[in-house]
């Protein structure tokens, strides 16, 4: 829509043709024939000239204020220095409009922003939307740019660094946001680079994530209805409608979330994806029953996650419970009770009767508060999917917790390899959301195709970038697949970095483990070193290679099968390795030999033979073609050479520097090698400027592979 131009010289006192003289005082570029002008267009005209105290002196005659021609001053300039009116014409032709109906809007109040404020902005932002921003009507930011060498509309996107230079003559301080993380960050698993912020002034506190793992037993999903029941937000009691994978209760005044997931196995798959959650693991264990596999299973889980542990020791109702049982018996597995002068809180709960609830939370506030949780919530949101599925109504939804930024509802996003707009936000009560800040869970719905748990939600700027991250993924996985290695290989390459071999080790028998776990203890290196994340009886299950894929370890089996026929077709899509042995001499000679790849070589100097500089023949830098005589030994192509020099009879030879024979002839024959007693022409490479009665000495260096006795 557009309005004609007549109406706008109408409406601001002064004749038609007037009206045109103007416009190209301001830099557009109005075709004589043209009868209407585009509705922006028209709202920045009517502004500039408005705020000018009109188009006349009062009384139809010229204009008094010098700052009208300013700007088309400028603008004839920059065209004459670039001589490129045909594509400003093109341009400034894009503004030009068609009829609109209603007459221009009036200006509109927005506080112009002085030297003390500041906006911020991604890498792009639109002249309206800084002119919104800022209150300065975007004529003059449109002049501003024009200063610059720069032609825009205000439609137009202008990037950060040319935001900032006009701002500054502007007298307003711009700030970056934090843009979209890249699909190689998406894919490395890392989300803490993507959370961390430059400046500290930006962070606010957030709520902490908590997970609650155990034996199946033990009490997990009644503790969680006690919490759920009793302490939920304000004024949402017996609200909740629908089940997702996470909720938030209230404490003093203070947000707990809870991530409601099916167990450990859960938790360690969005980990094994990179995923870092969870904050805090809170550790279910029965009173009468203590510690069983599951506990410890979960234990190791929550140690290799490196995250604090809370023990919550349930079923204090019962006749046979036995707390110090239960301390006893974790602190075999390096969980010191503070009563017993260690580090690990314990608090006894019953979640039957619902006593012990509210010492749990303080704890979990407390602990929170230690950890000093906060985030920025003033950026594009990041979040990690705990859970998804396809809806037969909404299509593929998605739970996710918001790790920083705040999600708002229509924001583009990207999340794993799918993509999409967020057209739906519910939270755990199933009420309907705008936005959600840090520490959040929400389910969410608009996207292309189901995420996979432990994916990473990043908000990007439009959906042309959504689909083309979201693609750029695809792409780097189905890459990642085609050069996955096999074997031991495919090990040593993942752990090389760390030197470290992380093992999940399953046999047939405790005392079979025993034994394994002690014949491993001793095999032992300075540079390498392994660790066992978790031992157990049993066959080798899905959690297992989940818990291995995590950890970037293996999985070794002794005389055990798998849990499932699955397993394998999972290990081999988390790139995890399962070495199964009936004889435990070989189990131990592989774990040697998986060590003895994650050395780094020795390198070794050999000494070929030495000879003396008789005459330099050419000289350049870096460069030199020289005569010599071997003196001993032997001289070889492209062997290095250690540059030897005594400058005084008083002192002892010492080395100068380093070089490399870079080729090597007899006579006028190009060799490989000079032996003993013969003269060469050699051109030689390095620093050093080499002087007749220098002595040359060649060596090769040798790798020898190290083994682990």
């Amino acid at each position: 829509m557009s309005t004609k131009i007549a109406d706008l010289a109408e409406k601001l006192g002064i004749e038609t043709k007037e009206l045109r003289e103007k416009l190209k005082e301001l830099g557009f570029e109005v075709s004589p024939k043209a009868r209407v002008l585009e509705d922006e267009v028209a709202d920045l005209v009517y502004e500039e000239l408005s705020e000018k105290g009109g188009a006349s002196d009062g009384e139809g005659g010229e204009s008094n204020n010098e700052d009208d021609s300013d700007v088309a001053e400028i603008y004839d300039e920059i065209i004459a220095q670039q001589q490129e009116r045909q594509i400003i014409k093109s341009q400034r032709k894009k503004t030009a409009g068609k009829i609109k109906e209603e007459p221009p809007k009036s200006p509109t109040s927005t506080p112009v922003l002085t030297a003390s404020d500041s906006i911020e902005m991604g890498d792009f932002i639109s002249v309206k939307e800084f002119s919104e921003k800022t209150g300065i009507n975007a004529a003059k930011i449109i002049g501003e740019l024009m200063k610059n060498g720069i032609l825009a509309n205000v439609n137009q996107q202008i990037d950060f660094d040319t935001t900032q230079i006009i701002a500054t003559d502007l007298g307003i301080t711009v700030h970056r946001l934090r843009t979209a993380a890249g699909a190689d960050e998406l894919m490395s698993g890392d989300i803490s680079n993507m959370i961390k912020e430059d400046d500290s002034s930006l962070l606010v506190e957030r709520p902490p994530v908590v997970c609650i793992m155990g034996h199946v037993d033990h009490g997990k999903t009644k503790l969680l209805d006690a919490i759920r029941n009793t302490n939920v937000v304000d004024g949402e009691a017996g609200g909740i409608t629908q089940h997702i994978a996470a909720y938030q209760v209230s404490k003093k005044n203070k947000l707990i979330t809870f991530l409601d997931t099916p167990g450990h196995e859960a938790f360690t798959e969005m980990r094994a994806r990179g995923a870092k959650v969870t904050d805090i693991a809170i550790l279910v264990v029965a009173a009468d029953e203590g510690v069983k596999p599951q506990t410890v299973e979960a234990l190791n889980h929550a140690k290799e996650a490196g995250v604090p542990i809370i023990v919550a020791v349930n079923k204090m109702d019962k006749p046979n419970a036995n707390l110090d049982k239960v301390r006893a018996e974790l602190s075999e597995h390096g969980l010191q009770a503070e009563e017993w002068g260690g580090k690990t809180v314990f608090v006894p709960v019953s979640a039957i009767k619902g006593e012990g609830i509210d010492a749990l939370l303080d704890m979990i506030l407390l602990t929170a508060e230690m950890e000093d949780l906060k985030a920025n919530p003033n950026r594009e949101a990041v979040g990690t999917v705990i859970e998804a599925h396809l809806d037969h109504s909404l299509g593929p939804v998605a739970t996710i917790i918001v790790n920083t930024g705040t999600l708002k509802i229509m924001d583009y996003v990207v999340v794993g390899k799918a993509h999409g707009r967020i057209k739906l936000m519910k939270d755990h009560t199933g009420k309907s959301m705008q936005t959600a800040v840090p520490s959040t869970p929400l389910l969410i719905a608009g996207l292309s195709i189901t995420p996979k748990s432990g994916d990473i939600l990043q908000v990007v700027r439009d959906d042309k970038m959504a689909k083309g991250r979201a693609e750029e993924i695809r792409m780097i996985m189905k890459k990642e697949e085609e050069e996955r290695m096999s074997g031991l290989n495919q090990l040593i390459s993942t752990v090389k970095s760390e030197k470290i071999l992380r093992i999940v080790l399953k046999a047939d028998t405790k005392g079979s483990l025993e034994a394994i776990k002690g014949s491993i203890s001793k095999i032992k290196d300075e540079d390498v070193a392994i660790k066992i994340i978790h031992g157990g009886v049993g066959t080798v299950t899905k959690s297992d290679v989940m818990m291995a894929s995590a950890s970037r370890g293996i999985v070794i089996a002794f005389q055990v099968e798998y849990d499932s026929p699955v397993v394998p077709k999972i290990a081999t899509h988390e790139n995890v390795e399962i070495k199964m042995y009936k004889i435990i001499y070989n189990l131990l000679e592989d774990i040697k030999k998986i060590l003895s790849g994650l050395l780094e070589p020795e390198i070794t100097e050999v000494v070929l033979g030495r000879a003396q500089v008789r005459q330099v023949f050419f000289s350049k830098k870096n460069d030199m073609i020289i005569g010599c005589r071997v003196l001993s030994g032997k001289l070889q192509n492209k062997a290095k050479l250690k540059i030897i020099r005594n400058s005084s009879k008083d002192t002892e030879d010492q080395i100068v520097g380093k070089g490399i024979v870079d080729s090597l002839r007899k006579v006028d024959e190009l060799v490989k090698e000079i032996g003993e007693g013969n003269e060469c022409g050699i051109k030689y490479k390095g620093d050093i400027v080499l002087q007749e009665g220098d002595i040359l000495e060649a060596y090769i260096e040798e790798e020898k592979h190290r083994t682990i006795t």
